[in-house]
């Protein structure tokens, strides 16, 4: 008597387990989000200050407690996401998944990219990060994946591009 195999646990968001090779981004990016969270933070508390100072109340003062708290909350969830970003590049369409409590996977064929950008804000430049996004036709499925060092993002763009007009000579 054979016994019963363990049921398979089927994932949506990840389609054709062991065929795909998921590519991180860099974990630089954390830094990026981390210096905006401190940035933020610093300027919540900057203004709390503010206001005791002015008006001698030490209501103001109850509020720092709170700000740096969610300060630190969001400094973990934002090491956690970066960590959740990937993306995937297969002959006919990119993978991008990311999300924690709510996962995201868009899947977008090369022949229904119209453009692809590159853009690095001051930040990013000063970590070597840059972000790659893909436009298509309809506007919900554009995917974004960001954190790439500029030559794997200077890559990829020059290769969804070819890609693209590759696939969309068939049309």
């Amino acid at each position: 008597m054979t016994e019963p195999s363990a049921p398979t646990i089927v994932d949506a968001l990840e389609p054709w387990p062991g065929t795909v090779v998921w590519r991180p981004v860099s974990s630089r990016l954390i830094i990026v989000h981390l210096i905006g969270i401190a940035t933020s933070t610093v300027v919540l508390l900057a203004g709390l200050v503010t206001g005791f100072v002015l008006s001698q109340h030490t209501a103001w003062l109850y509020g720092m407690a709170p700000v740096v708290l969610l300060g630190i909350w969001r400094a973990v969830i934002a090491s956690r996401a970066v960590r959740a970003w990937g993306y995937a590049e297969r002959d006919k369409d990119l993978l991008v998944r990311h999300g924690l409590l709510v996962r995201h996977l868009s899947i977008v064929p090369y022949a229904r990219m119209q453009y692809v950008d590159v853009t690095a804000g001051p930040l990013e430049r000063a970590f070597g990060l840059a972000t790659v996004q893909l436009h298509t036709a309809a506007a919900a499925s554009n995917a974004r994946v960001p954190g790439l060092p500029p030559d794997e993002a200077s890559r990829l763009r020059d290769r969804l591009t070819a890609l693209g007009e590759d696939r969309a000579e068939g049309l």
